[in-house]
Order: C-alpha cells, then structure tokens, then sequence
C-alpha cells in the first residue's frame, strides 16, 4: 500500500526536536512506500499563533530537504491545507456528528477551556462532567437560535474497553470511563485539535498517523468520531517522546534547543536530521550515518522502538564533525565564511585556514575559540617554551626564533609546503631538531600550548608580515 502521511504542526515558534523526528517519520513512511507525504498547518489555536512561523515550518523542511507533495504553497487534490481556513467544513461535520449522536451542543462557556490542545504538555485535560448533556435535541436548537453562544462537545456512552492497535506499542486497552468529553467546535466556531485532526485526515485519505505516545489516551475519542461517521481509522503509529535526561522531556520552554537552534550554534541540518532518525528507530546493524535518501530505502515502522529516546548532544556533536569531514574543501569554505566574519577582522588566508580547520573542529561554532589567536595576539607566560618531548625551553626558543627571524624574509612563495620545507633546512644546517625551531615558532604565532594547525599552517593562514613581526615581538618577550 502506498501511504498517505501528513505532517501538521502549528505555527507557534520554532521547530523543536520532537516535531522535526515526528516529520521525518511521518516522511520516511510515505516515501519508502512510494507515496505521498502531505503539509498541513494546524492554527485553530489562534491564541498560541506566533507571526513568521509558518515560514519557519516552510524553511525547516525545505532546509533538511522533506519536499512535501501536497500543502498550503503548492496545492493538492483535498486543500485547503490550512485549518483556519477550513471553517465551514469542521461546522458542517460537527452539526453531521451532533445528528449522529457522537456530539451535543454545550452551553458551559466557561468550561470550554478545558479542550485538549495539539500542546503535548496540555494533551490530557481534567474530567468535565458536562449537564448540557441531559438537554434534548430539540432545546438545544432552540436556545441556538435565541442566539445563546455554545459549543460542541464530544459524547460518550459507551462503557468497558476501547481496543485499537498501535504499529509500536501493539494492541491497546482503554477505559471508556477514562475519557473526557471535551470540545470539538468552540464558540468562535474553530474546531479544536482532537476533531480538526480527525476530519482532516480522513478527508486527505490520511493512511498513517505519527504522533507522540502522549496521545495514546486519546485515540480511543479519535476512533469514536470515525466510528460515528462510518469511517476506517488510520494506522496508528506513536512513537516515544524525546527525553533531555531519564525524567525530563526535551523542552524549548526549559531553554532546550531547537532545530532553529542547533543550526545557530554550528550543526549540519542533514547531521541533525541523521541523528533524530535514531532517536526512536534503529536500522538492525551498527551502521550510524545515513543520508536523507539512504534512511527512505532503510526505514521500516517495525524498528521503532517504544522506551523513550534521551537526546545526547555529545553524539549529534560526534556526527556533525563526522559530516563536516565528509564536506568538500571548498563546500566547507563556504559554509565557514560567515562564521569567520564573525570573529575575524584581519587580512588572513582563509583559504589555508578552512583546509586547517576540517579536519579538526566539530562544529562550526568551535571556529571563534580555535581561530581567537589569529584576531589578536594573547598574552602568554614564558613557561610555555618549556617542552620536555620538543627539548625547548625559553633560551633553545629565543636561539630558534633568531634563526627564524632571519630566515622567513628570504621565503618569497608563503604556503605550508615551503615554509615547512624551509625551517626544517634551518633545523639541519643549525643542529637543531625540527620540534625545536617549529615548536617556538607555534608559540610565538599563536601564545598557545595547543592549536588546531602547526606553526607552519599558522604562519601560512597569517601571512608574511604578521608573522615576522609576531616573531620580532617573542623575541623581545624572551629578551626581557
């Protein structure tokens, strides 16, 4: 069967980490099965709407490369695709479902803040024990039209177990008596998550439904309307919520990060995407990497798992240097220059720097702290010349960088190749070690005991000029 799936999210901020995986999930479904994966934004909450976040929604799939087939910017066969603009059709089948008797009219306005939202911290409301469900018919009409505001409000008769089937957790029990009755169809007339999502879905002949297992004690209301109005329920997957530790869900109110987040402190989206796959699922062997095409021909619902997944920012950090390596030299350079303008104002080799920096940073955000030497010189304690392994200490570096000092003028192509080249001569024809002329040298460039590149990388990324004149200045630094 080829699946229909959707992704609904609301346009409330950004894109956090669960609603992202829930996507992917969502889009790994339809494609491995050839079919169609569908947009659909969910703004009946029109309290919670955030201004720019359904661009947000738009640039973040586009961006980790889910094209969706069907949606609010390209159309389809069963739009519209934005709620809010599909008013009419939730009233008709709300009144449809009162006729049926799945639903009745409630006057208890100020109850109806106790709806369920699409919020997963808000999924599970406090029992109402609803008196407007003793009206009849007919008197519920009548002060309808004497103009009395209600809503519509889900009920429930039914008594002993509801039993569904989940592809993850398998077959399912739930109370009846469990169950709250809450609102479908507010005053406003906006329906609320729980009936928007069910007629939404069965109108788009949505097949596969992914959404947390927060929503498992919901589903039996879901399945009561599709009862109601005749109609099949789809397959139902939830999948385990994404944890920060053992007791805590990941949570951008706690300051958690974000899809939006992530990305600003120097993470690959397609690294991102990689990681969240696996917080949940597991492809049956020990292989990690995997891009967006690859997960579509390896992915199957059977190995989700049910315990809860703990995002572990030390393994995405892992990865993303694994892709970063993977990038081209000049793929990196160009995602690396902005970065550098942020912290870089001098006349550099950038060039030579990204070819330097590759192989040895995590994410893109290690660039301020493994390039701050480069924008200004750092005062540094003469004790750093001292180097058991190299054999230096301050007198063998203010003898190297003499010789240094000498030499660099007379080295007219500047690149690593030549400059290593050229001291490692000057090592051989002053008996010197090649640790001895360059290990100075690299603190005298950079003023510390570690760098990301050799002192020849160094001097390559600075240039001629500042590196002479670094040079000059260690040398009346160790002359006192």
């Amino acid at each position: 069967m080829k699946a229909r799936t959707r992704f609904a999210p609301s346009p409330t901020g950004y894109m956090h980490i669960g609603n992202l995986r829930t996507a992917l999930y969502e889009y790994l479904i339809a494609k491995s099965s050839g079919g169609a994966f569908l947009l659909r934004i969910e703004d009946t909450d029109q309290k919670r709407y955030v201004e720019g976040a359904t661009e947000i929604i738009y640039s973040t799939l586009k961006t980790v490369g889910m094209n969706w087939d069907e949606g609010p910017d390209i159309g389809g066969n069963y739009g519209p695709y934005i709620q809010s603009e599909r008013k009419a059709i939730y009233a008709e089948y709300a009144h449809k479902l009162v006729e049926l008797g799945g639903a009745h009219y409630c006057f208890c306005a100020a109850k109806e803040e106790t709806e369920e939202s699409e919020d997963e911290e808000n999924a599970i409301p406090s029992k109402f024990q609803d008196p407007c469900k003793r009206l009849s018919l007919e008197e519920a009409r009548a002060r309808i039209a004497a103009g009395e505001p209600y809503t519509v409000r889900q009920t429930i008769n039914k008594k002993g177990k509801s039993r569904f089937h989940d592809e993850v957790y398998g077959d399912i029990e739930i109370d009846y008596d469990d169950l709250d009755e809450g609102v479908l169809l507010k005053t406003d007339g906006f329906p609320t998550y729980n009936f928007a999502n069910v007629i939404d879905d069965h109108l788009m002949a949505i097949t596969h439904v992914v959404r947390g297992n927060e929503y498992i004690s919901s589903t039996p209301k879901y399945n009561l309307i599709y009862e109601a109005f005749g109609w099949t329920p789809p397959v139902y997957v939830h999948v385990p919520q994404v944890m920060k530790d053992a007791q805590h869900k990941l949570s951008k109110r706690n300051g958690d990060a974000s899809f939006q987040d992530l990305v600003a402190k120097g993470y690959l989206p397609a690294a991102i995407l990689n990681y969240i796959a696996l917080l949940g699922w597991n492809p049956g062997d020990d292989r990690e990497i995997f891009s967006l095409a690859e997960l579509e021909k390896a992915f199957t619902v059977e190995r989700l798992n049910k315990s809860p997944a703990i995002f572990d920012i030390v393994k995405l950090t892992w990865m993303n240097g694994c892709y970063i390596r993977a990038l081209t030299p000049e793929e990196f350079h160009r995602q690396a220059l902005p970065w550098y303008a942020k912290c870089l104002t001098r006349k550099l080799d950038l060039e030579m720097l990204s070819r330097v920096l590759q192989p040895r940073i995590e994410t893109f955000a290690d660039i301020a702290a493994q390039t701050d030497f480069l924008e200004k010189m750092p005062a540094y304690e003469l004790s750093l010349y001292e180097n058991k392994k190299m054999k230096t200490d301050p007198a063998v570096a203010a003898q190297a960088l003499k010789l240094a000092a000498a030499k660099l003028p007379e080295i007219d192509a500047w690149n690593n190749d030549n400059l290593f080249a050229g001291l490692k001569e000057l090592a051989a024809a002053n008996g010197l070690k090649n640790g001895q002329i360059l290990y100075p040298l690299r603190i005298a460039l950079s003023g510390k005991e570690t760098t990301a590149g050799g002192a020849t990388e160094i001097a390559a990324v600075l240039g001629k000029e500042e590196t002479v004149a670094r040079v000059k200045a260690a040398l009346a630094k160790l002359e006192g």
